[in-house]
This record gives C-alpha cells, sequence and structure tokens, in this order.
C-alpha cells in the first residue's frame, strides 16, 4: 500500500470538486453521476446501492446546504483504485453544522474516475 501522492489528490479533488458543485447546487443527479453504478453509499442513514439510491439521499437534502471536505489521507490501493479520508462540513441555512468523517474509494471504471464506496461518520 502506497502512501498519499500528489496525482491521487489531484484525481481525489477533482472527483470530489464536481460532487461538491453538486452538493452546493442541489442537483441530486449530477451528485450521484459521480458514483458508479453499483456504488455502496452510507450517508447518514441506512444504506444503499447504485446511484438511485444517492441521488434519492441528496434530493431529500435542504435547500441551502453546502459542503466544505478537507483531504486527510489517500492511498493508491491498486492501479484502479484509491482511497480517500476526510473531513467534511455540511453548512445548514437553518440549523448547525454536521461534521462528518467520510471514507470513500475511487474507481476508475470506461468513463473516469467515480466513487465507489462512501462511508459517512459522525465521530464528533
Amino acid at each position: 500500500m502506497n502512501h498519499t501522492t500528489t496525482h491521487d489528490e489531484t484525481t481525489l479533488r477533482t472527483v470530489l470538486d464536481g460532487w461538491k458543485a453538486a452538493v452546493d447546487g442541489h442537483q441530486p443527479d449530477l451528485v450521484a453521476a459521480r458514483f458508479t453504478e453499483d456504488a455502496v453509499f452510507q450517508g447518514l442513514r441506512p444504506y444503499s446501492v447504485g446511484r438511485p439510491g444517492v441521488a434519492a439521499y441528496y434530493a431529500s437534502q435542504p435547500l441551502g446546504m453546502t459542503a466544505d471536505y478537507r483531504v486527510l489521507e489517500t492511498r493508491r490501493l491498486a492501479d484502479d483504485l484509491i482511497l480517500g479520508y476526510l473531513e467534511v462540513d455540511f453548512t445548514f441555512t437553518d440549523r448547525p453544522t454536521v461534521n462528518v468523517n467520510l471514507s470513500i474509494l475511487l474507481r476508475h471504471t470506461d468513463e473516469g474516475w467515480a466513487i465507489a464506496h462512501y462511508q459517512a461518520s459522525r465521530l464528533r
């Protein structure tokens, strides 16, 4: 297992910047498009598999919610797999910020890099 490389972190940030833009814009279908067709998704509710579950999760989030992330670690697990570990602050217009730790696994597909696994945990 290799440690963080600049290339891997850049790849991770490229995918996450697209995810963040879609989350911030309350565009659940565009959020889901950042995931693989068979992605395992664990937000702060029961998990789902596939893009429809991701889209439904983000469609249920309130307008005005935004996400700010900080990359803590990346690991290249295989040529087509990058693990990312992050802190994410989800900010709302009418309630306190929700802080989560997020593990994601990016997989390289025919369409490029996409999120194959997403697990959020509230640790604080």
